[in-house]
């Protein structure tokens, strides 16, 4: 406890606290934006590399609750399905996160940003994308940028969720497949920062200590979830989506 108040102070762990709660809820409901909501709201009050320690145990708990939720056959299942998606992931995951300290974050963010604001909006706007046949190129390509991204910013759920719906995933298979997805990502992401320096015995605590409040989040999150219907889950998850895309905007513009 004294080495985790070393790097923050009581009313910095309260406000990380609700953050980490907030993040839960929302990954709960619709299976996403918990790194982006936790790198967008720790990011105000604390160092960039702090914050992005903090998300990382917290996100990979989550993940594992998500995937396995149905259990580990339908999990298994899931992966087999996205494998090529999943592969190009974590090895571009595993090779950015390398170089977090190195590449601009400005424009990669600007990068990504740009498409998945224009994909939800569209989507919103009755303006359906869909793909009808997907081909291990496009699962690659998509797996290649969303690690991509995810190894240097900690947020790789926008790429992979617009794919999912451009699919037309049904809303529970769709929120095993993220669990599933991101929880390999969250495993991959924790094994590269160990090795960037980013998690280190003076910011894991702090990581730890976000894990009680994004579970209850999670538990909260969940039970809305089995309370709406495919169509509201679609539209819920865009608008959600949305708002992660102007994030990252947002952040690209002002760095």
């Amino acid at each position: 406890m004294t080495a985790l108040f070393s790097l923050i102070s009581p009313a910095e762990l309260a406000a990380a606290f609700g953050i980490a709660l907030l993040a839960g809820t929302v990954k709960g409901l619709i299976g996403f934006a918990m790194p982006m909501i936790f790198i967008s709201g720790l990011s105000v009050f604390l160092p960039p590399d702090l914050a992005l320690a903090g998300l990382i145990l917290p996100t990979l708990v989550a993940n594992g609750m998500q995937a396995l939720r149905q259990g580990p056959r339908a999990a298994i299942g899931s992966i087999r399905k996205f494998r090529v998606f999943l592969l190009t992931g974590l090895m571009c995951m595993l090779l950015s996160a390398q170089s977090v300290r190195l590449l601009p974050q400005q424009a990669l963010l600007l990068v990504i940003g740009v498409p998945v604001t224009g994909f939800a909006l569209l989507q919103l706007m009755g303006k359906a994308f869909s793909i009808r046949k997907p081909t291990r190129f496009s699962e690659a390509a998509v797996g290649g940028i969303a690690g991509f991204i995810g190894g240097v910013s900690g947020v790789w759920g926008p790429p992979t969720v617009a794919y999912l719906i451009a699919l037309g995933t049904e809303k529970t298979e769709q929120i095993r497949v993220q669990g599933v997805i991101y929880g390999l990502g969250a495993v991959a992401l924790l094994a590269a920062h160990i090795g960037s320096g980013v998690m280190r015995a003076d910011t894991a605590p702090f990581s730890l200590a976000l894990i009680v409040p994004a579970v209850a989040g999670m538990w909260m999150g969940g039970q809305l979830h089995d309370r709406i219907d495919q169509v509201l889950f679609r539209r819920a998850t865009l608008v959600v989506l949305l708002v992660a895309g102007v994030n990252l905007l947002r952040r690209g513009l002002l760095m």
